[in-house]
């Protein structure tokens, strides 16, 4: 008899079980209401999206996707493509030409409604298993027309609510227009490379040629083009461009359109058969695009960081380009010899890059990359860091990291040792042209100036030991130094990202674009503004988004006035300790300038008095222009360029004269800020941190003052215009060490070049007799 206590253990109880079955119905009620709740979010969503979509005319269907830049004026100075774009007729796309687009880009075009969910799901397929032909994207040919007529490319636009907004559009448009005159919008409207819209302008452009008279090959590469016109360009990427045309005769084979021997055939066929090798009639347009080319490159970077395709997106960028100052600039930099601007150039292969901007918004208002470009969108020097900037970076790298840090006041003795010995090398560098007709005499050992004197008369040795740090106190401790982290940090807020060596203290690559920006924020009291081109991008459903940059602080207030200060020393300093600037420099606006000269390797066969670079960056309130001259194969020329070329500082003298001119900009004098005290140091005006604990360790052993320099003759301050190295032996070691610790490089050369042209050995010390030097040059200080 089976236990009973255990058979009313196994059954359940009634009412257990009716509340489990209570629980399970309330359980489903509750997710079928989730369910429902978001059926009905979702549906009112899409219905919303669907309702908001933008309009779609037929001449937006009709119309082009080309970009449009307008200077700040509103001027147009660009567009995406040429004018010669010739809208097709439907009976002139032959079938050749709608079957092989279909079949490379929506084989099931003629069966679904404008989305295709199969299609879609193949895509996925196809990207999970690498295959292709037909299936390389889920958009069907009327998404994609849709998408260029009322969407832009961007990240920031690539939504759900687009893609919903997309499909419903695509859906209206496949119910208003028949597939014929669908496809005939697609291929009229697609960008196809080189400034080329629509299939029919594409074949005349690259063939020129009717369609009817174009090959099967032919016609292959222009319908595989849309997808990717800059990497399948026949011209730039033939490689990429056979196997794209390769792809769409493959899917012609599977389309039908021809059979899979002749696909193999036609594969055999050259991809340049019939390609036209000139376009003549662009060469007008060209001359007149190269007025603003540089500063047109550097928008299309701007834009294209921004994720937006010009090409297909329909945009209008608004920029800051001042047109007046562009074509000022263009005109001074690719005059003649002689030209009415007074700058002579040495040749014609001298180049030549500027740029200036707006300290107060970083505004990049006109830029030069090149001197008689044969080109449109190449290399834009303005923006290349393939060259050193010399001198120009002292105040950069090391005292305005010095005055951020240590609270330097601008009378700080500096270390200006009769030699500089590099870290771990033999290798000495001492300041060019300092010999014993100075007040002071450098070998009689440890020598001291102000930090304005070393940064005025752009003293090598001082800059060295700033950042480096290699001179003992008198108790026998290091000097404070700023050292490469506290200068790598300090630059990284400037927008310069630079991996520092032994030499960088005088001199590292660097292009006009980052020293404008860089200078600026000595201008503007301490802000960093990331150098714009773009005020604004307006896609073509009217969306605006405001591209200005956003300033961040860089550095203090006090840092900013007392390098600034410094910097107008460069004009203001009295003789003997000027490098003569204010001889050249228009001064009816008060202006802060530095200026930088590269020397060639001691060991080259150019004489010590040659520089590779010259520049000349400064700034007023209302401009800051950088300038760099130089060669594009510095060690291939005949006659280099002379160090005491005035050529950098008359460009930014003229430049920089107009443009306060034109814009009746601010030359008034900086204020002095509450965080900065005024003192009178040596005999002149000097600047100070306020309330710093500062005490100058080498107060008592500074040289280059007013006071110390108190009677001397001008004879007896006469400064060398060459450099003095000495034995052939002893610059090839000097040479190979430096080359050991400073990494600059020339722009296309593979030569290594000095940073600084005072870079000199004093194993075996000569004493020669000083040359005076024309006023207005710092030679080989730089």
């Amino acid at each position: 008899m089976p236990d009973q206590n255990l058979s009313r253990a196994n059954r359940t109880h009634p009412k257990k079980k009716r509340a489990n079955h209570s629980l399970k119905k309330r359980i489903l009620f509750i997710v079928a209401s989730v369910i429902g709740i978001i059926a009905i979010i979702v549906i009112a969503l899409v219905s919303y999206w669907s309702i908001t979509a933008p309009k779609v005319t037929n001449a937006g269907l009709a119309g082009s996707s080309q970009s449009t830049i307008l200077d700040k004026d509103g001027n147009t100075v660009w567009t995406s493509g040429n004018e010669r774009r010739e809208i097709a007729r439907q009976s002139e796309y032959t079938d050749t030409m709608k079957n092989a687009v279909v079949a490379i880009e929506d084989r099931r075009f003629y069966k679904h409604g404008g989305i295709d969910i199969r299609r879609i799901v193949g895509a996925a397929f196809a990207n999970l298993t690498g295959s292709s032909l037909g299936l390389q994207g889920g958009s069907t040919l009327t998404q994609q027309l849709i998408k260029q007529t009322a969407f832009s490319s961007a990240t920031s636009d690539q939504t759900l609510k687009r893609k919903v907004q997309e499909a419903w559009m695509s859906i209206k448009v496949e119910k208003q227009y028949s597939k014929a005159q669908i496809l005939t919008l697609y291929m009229n409207k697609v960008y196809m490379g080189n400034g080329v819209y629509g299939m029919k302008t594409a074949a005349k452009f690259y063939y020129d040629k009717d369609m009817e008279d174009l090959t099967i090959p032919q016609t292959a590469l222009i319908a595989g083009l849309p997808q990717s016109p800059s990497g399948y360009d026949p011209y730039t990427n033939p490689k990429g461009a056979k196997y794209r045309r390769d792809q769409v005769l493959n899917a012609m084979a599977e389309y039908g359109t021809i059979s899979k021997n002749e696909a193999q055939t036609y594969k055999n066929t050259p991809i340049d058969d019939g390609l036209v090798s000139s376009h003549p009639e662009n060469d007008e347009e060209a001359e007149k695009e190269k007025i603003s080319d540089s500063y047109v490159t550097s928008v299309l970077a701007q834009v294209k960081k921004a994720k937006y395709d010009v090409n297909r997106d329909g945009l209008t960028i608004k920029t800051n380009l001042d047109g007046d100052v562009q074509n000022k600039a263009y005109d001074i930099i690719n005059s003649s010899n002689g030209n009415s601007y007074g700058i002579n150039f040495p040749d014609d292969e001298i180049q030549t890059a500027v740029t200036i901007t707006d300290p107060q918004s970083g505004d990049v208002i006109a830029q030069i990359g090149g001197r008689n470009q044969d080109s449109l969108q190449g290399l834009n020097l303005a923006t290349s860091t393939q060259r050193s900037g010399g001198s120009t970076v002292k105040p950069l790298i090391d005292y305005a990291p010095a005055i951020e840090e240590f609270n330097w006041p601008t009378y700080r003795a500096v270390d200006d040792s009769s030699s500089f010995k590099y870290a771990g090398t033999d290798l000495n560098v001492g300041d060019a042209g300092m010999t014993n007709n100075l007040p002071y005499s450098k070998q009689s050992g440890q020598q001291y100036v102000t930090m304005r004197n070393a940064l005025s008369r752009s003293l090598n040795v001082p800059a060295l030991h700033t950042l480096e740090g290699q001179s003992t106190l008198p108790n026998g401790k290091k000097d404070e130094y700023v050292g490469y982290t506290r200068a790598g940090d300090f630059l990284k807020k400037l927008g310069i990202n630079q991996k520092l060596t032994g030499g960088s203290a005088i001199g590292f690559n660097i292009s006009t674009e980052q020293e404008a920006a860089a200078f600026s924020a000595f201008a503007n009291g301490g802000t960093y503004y990331k150098p714009s081109y773009v005020k604004s991008i307006t896609t073509r459903e009217g969306k605006v988004t405001d591209m200005s940059s956003k300033g961040t602080r860089a550095m203090k207030e006090s840092t900013a006035f007392m390098i600034n200060n410094m910097l107008q020393s460069v004009f203001t300093a009295k003789a003997p300790w000027n490098l003569g600037y204010d001889k050249y420099i228009h001064s009816d606006y008060k202006q802060a300038a530095k200026s930088g000269t590269v020397a060639y390797p001691s060991d080259s066969k150019f004489p010590s008095n040659s520089a590779q670079d010259l520049w000349f960056t400064g700034f007023t309130k209302s401009a800051a222009i950088s300038v760099w001259t130089g060669y594009d194969q510095p060690m291939q020329v005949d006659t280099p360029l002379s160090s005491t070329s005035q050529l950098p500082s008359e460009i930014y003298d003229t430049l920089m004269q107009y443009v306060m001119d034109k814009n009746d900009g601010d030359g008034s004098n900086w204020r002095v800020p509450s965080s900065v005290t005024k003192v009178t140091k040596y005999g002149q005006t000097e600047y100070e941190v306020k309330d710093a604990d500062f005490k100058d360790p080498f107060a008592h052993r500074v040289f280059g003052s007013t006071t110390a320099v108190s009677g001397s003759s001008s004879s007896s301050i006469a400064r060398s215009s060459t450099i003095f190295s000495t034995t052939k032996e002893s610059s090839s070691t000097q040479q190979q060490s430096q080359n050991s610790t400073n990494s600059t490089t020339t722009s296309n050369s593979n030569t290594t070049p000095s940073t600084s042209s005072s870079a000199t050995s004093s194993s075996t010390s000569q004493t020669p007799t000083p040359t005076p030097e024309p006023s207005g040059t710092d030679s080989k200080n730089d």
